[in-house]
C-alpha cells in the first residue's frame, strides 16, 4: 500500500471516529433536553416546546368540542404538555438570561405548598412550588399549559400564567377512567415512564389522544383541568 493511500485510509478512519462522537454527543443532548421527544408518537398539533418542569422530590416523576372529550391540544392556546422534566425532560427555561417579573404568591390545594409565580415573557411563566421555605419543583409553562402530579396534589400552570391546584381523584393506568368534565379516558401504557391517555367518544373511538412521556402533561379543555404524569396517573378537576 502506498504512503498516499495510508494517508487517506487514516483520514477516514478519523472522520467516522470524529462522526460518531458527535452523533453520542446530540444523543445526549436531546435526552437531557428533550426527553419527551425520545420515544412514541405524539397527537398532531401535540407540541412538547415551552413546558418545563424541574421536580425536587415533589411529583411523581417530575378546549374542547361537545361534551365528550377536549379537543387537539395543539388547539388549545392554553394546552398540555410541556415538556421537561421529573421528571425532567431537561432544565428549564432561561429565556436567554432575561430576569422574571417580580413573582406573586399563591397557596395550593394541600394547604402547606405556595406557587410564587413569574411572569418571564410573552406566554411564558414559571412557578415555584415551596413548602416550608424549600422549593420542591420548578413548573415553566411556555406558549402552552403544564402540569405536574405532586404526591397527589395536581397542578397546571397556563400559558397566561393561572396556577389551578387540586389533590385526590387520581386514576393509575392502564385502564379506562370515568374522569371530571364527563370524560371516558382511555390510559395504557407506551413504554417507561410513557403514557397515552385517549378520550373517547360515546361509541368508543377515540376522539382525542395525549400522552406524557419522561414528564407529566397538564392543560385545560372546557374549564376542566387535566393532568396525565408519565407515571400513569390522570386526574381531572373542574
Amino acid at each position: 500500500m502506498s504512503s498516499s493511500t495510508t494517508v487517506r485510509t487514516a483520514r477516514r478512519r478519523t472522520l467516522r471516529m470524529a462522526a460518531l462522537a458527535l452523533t453520542a454527543a446530540a444523543g445526549l443532548t436531546l435526552t437531557a433536553c428533550s426527553g419527551s421527544d425520545a420515544a412514541g408518537t405524539k397527537p398532531a398539533g401535540h407540541s412538547d416546546t415551552g413546558a418545563a418542569v424541574e421536580a425536587s422530590g415533589a411529583g411523581s416523576s417530575a378546549g374542547a368540542q361537545g361534551s365528550a372529550a377536549p379537543a387537539s391540544p395543539g388547539a388549545k392556546a392554553d394546552a398540555k404538555s410541556g415538556a421537561a422534566g421529573k421528571q425532567s425532560g431537561g432544565a428549564h427555561a432561561t429565556n436567554g438570561g432575561k430576569a422574571a417579573s417580580p413573582a406573586r404568591t399563591q397557596r395550593l390545594a394541600d394547604g402547606v405548598s405556595t406557587a410564587e409565580i413569574s411572569k418571564v415573557g410573552d406566554q411564558h411563566y414559571r412557578a415555584k412550588i415551596v413548602a416550608r421555605g424549600s422549593v420542591l419543583a420548578t413548573l415553566e409553562a411556555k406558549g402552552q399549559d403544564a402540569g405536574l402530579d405532586a404526591n397527589d396534589m395536581f397542578l397546571v400552570l397556563t400559558s397566561d400564567g393561572q396556577v389551578r391546584s387540586w389533590t385526590g381523584g387520581g386514576h393509575q393506568g392502564p385502564g379506562t377512567f370515568k374522569i371530571a368534565g364527563g370524560w371516558t379516558v382511555k390510559v395504557s401504557k407506551v413504554g417507561e415512564l410513557h403514557y397515552r391517555a385517549e378520550f373517547l367518544s360515546p361509541s368508543g373511538d377515540a376522539d382525542d389522544t395525549v400522552e406524557a412521556n419522561q414528564h407529566d402533561i397538564g392543560f385545560v379543555a372546557n374549564g376542566v383541568n387535566v393532568v396525565l404524569s408519565a407515571g400513569g396517573v390522570i386526574s381531572a378537576h373542574s
